[in-house]
């Protein structure tokens, strides 16, 4: 398809609206065509170079102190962090070991799917029969020589019970839950302080 050529007037009229332009890129001296007749760039003065940036390096006004890798804290600091619901005086002698498990249950050697329903029916149980401070011993879990690319922490059913502790249908009658003190297991057990039955 051949173009046609542009008649007088509309020559005239390209040329009224090429003086109102300006170019976005300039034209390269090597590769500049004829065509039709542009408004010619104005010239800008010649403006100082701007001074030289002084080094910068990513970081350097940071006020982090040191990077942390560890994206969730320990779970002893997690169970510790928590605000105390139960009367406080009660709490301090909780976890000096002072006060007397009314109920224990032992989870060792249970996977998952046996330890949730077993947890579930002892504290409903418990909570019914109006106890007050129960034992959950899951073990501090065993520590593989090769856990792979990604790493895991140690001791499933330590850092599921906290969790299933805290959802329902036990979060309803759990008021407490606190790391045990060494005579009644340690980091491999907790207390579950269980709230009055109404």
């Amino acid at each position: 398809m051949s173009r046609r050529k542009l008649r007088p007037d509309e020559l005239d009229l390209w040329n009224k609206v090429a003086k109102t332009t300006e170019r976005m890129h300039p034209p390269k001296p090597s590769k500049v065509k004829q065509g039709l007749p542009f408004r010619d760039d104005k010239k800008k003065p010649d403006q100082p170079r701007p001074e030289p940036m002084e080094r910068f390096e990513i970081g350097q006004k940071s006020k982090a102190s040191g990077a942390r890798h560890d994206v969730l804290p320990g779970l002893p600091e997690q169970i510790a962090a928590a605000p105390v619901q139960m009367d406080r005086k009660a709490y301090d002698r909780l976890k000096r070991g002072k006060l007397k498990p009314e109920g224990r249950i032992d989870l060792h050697g249970m996977t998952l799917d046996q330890a949730k329903p077993a947890l579930q029916s002892f504290i409903m149980k418990s909570h019914a029969r109006e106890r007050r401070l129960v034992l959950v011993i899951t073990g501090k879990g065993r520590q593989s020589p090769d856990d792979g690319p990604i790493p895991q922490r140690p001791g499933v059913l330590r850092h599921a019970v906290p969790q299933w502790l805290r959802s329902p249908p036990l979060s309803q009658m759990v008021l407490q839950i606190a790391e045990a003190h060494l005579r009644h297991g340690g980091g491999g057990a907790y207390y579950v302080y269980l709230r009055r039955k109404r």
